[in-house]
């Protein structure tokens, strides 16, 4: 996407949460999101960009009244305008290729390909998120790619896809047909764009509540508290088995016994720092 105007939003990572960071900008419908890291300082920003459609003063008064509402003071928060650039070159210098699991390679198009081997997952971060960086992305990626070397599902659901990462992944991996759902547009192209840049097909949905049907494996990379709302529903979609995360680990207990009140049997859990993972079972 090219803007010729935005408008980047940093704030010190010390100050907000990953998730708290998520909740905050997906209201202001971000364009996209990253993580910086000052070598010499060791500061870590989270940085977000977002669209000008008309009124500049607007939007930043906007995103400034947003991060207010977090307890984040208006001296806290940097907010420039970006002018006619291509905003997605922001983000590309700090990208490489990420071993993730045993045998899989995630990277940027612009990245090289994967080492022999390795199953190379191509896709480009900033439109939509899971780029296989966040600690809760590499926790479903490890439990797609193990789930598949023991038998690849008949069929899948990613709900809340973002950048379609699961899917694909599940695909080149063996697996049946796979629906991604997500409830912004960015979001269900980017599946369709790359699935396609992976050689890969999958349907793709815009929707914010889970499908009907029933699928082999039902994946969902969000946070606790949607997953909660939607318990019951996305539960009915398991057939086997379903991998839930987006979790910060004190809230792993409560999303658990959300689906193990609509049947389902908790097996497993995997942590990375501060966030984890949940398997369960029908």
């Amino acid at each position: 996407m090219q803007a010729s105007k935005c408008i980047e939003l940093k704030i010190r990572a010390e100050l907000i949460s990953e998730e708290e960071f998520a909740q905050l900008i997906a209201p202001l419908d971000a364009l996209g999101s990253a993580e910086e890291t000052d070598i010499d300082s060791a500061t870590t920003v989270r940085i977000a960009w977002f669209a000008i459609p008309e009124d500049e003063d607007e939007v930043k008064q906007e995103i400034a009244a947003a991060t207010l509402l977090q307890g984040i003071n208006g001296n806290d928060i940097s907010l420039a305008t970006l002018e006619q650039q291509n905003w997605e070159t922001a983000w590309q210098k700090d990208w490489h290729g990420l071993p993730v699991g045993e045998n899989l390679w995630v990277r940027p198009s612009f990245c090289d390909e994967a080492p022999a081997g390795k199953t190379d997952i191509v896709l480009d971060p900033g439109m939509a998120f899971g780029t296989g960086t966040h600690p809760t992305t590499r926790l479903c990626l490890e439990a797609v790619e193990r789930i598949c070397s023991e038998t690849p599902p008949t069929e899948l659901l990613d709900m809340g896809a973002g950048s379609g990462i699961l899917a694909i992944t599940a695909l080149k991996l063996g697996c049946g047909p796979a629906l991604t759902i997500d409830m912004e547009e960015e979001s269900v192209e980017a599946c369709l764009t790359n699935a396609a840049i992976n050689g890969v097909t999958l349907e793709s949905k815009l929707d914010d509540t889970p499908p009907t049907e029933q699928f082999d494996l039902v994946v969902a990379n969000i946070l606790a508290a949607p997953l909660v709302w939607m318990a019951k529903e996305l539960a009915a979609c398991v057939k086997n088995r379903i991998v839930l995360s987006g979790l910060l680990i004190e809230h792993v207990d409560d999303v658990s016994a959300a689906y193990q009140a609509e049947g389902l049997t908790e097996i497993r859990r995997d942590t990375q720092g501060d966030w984890a993972s949940v398997e369960l079972i029908r």
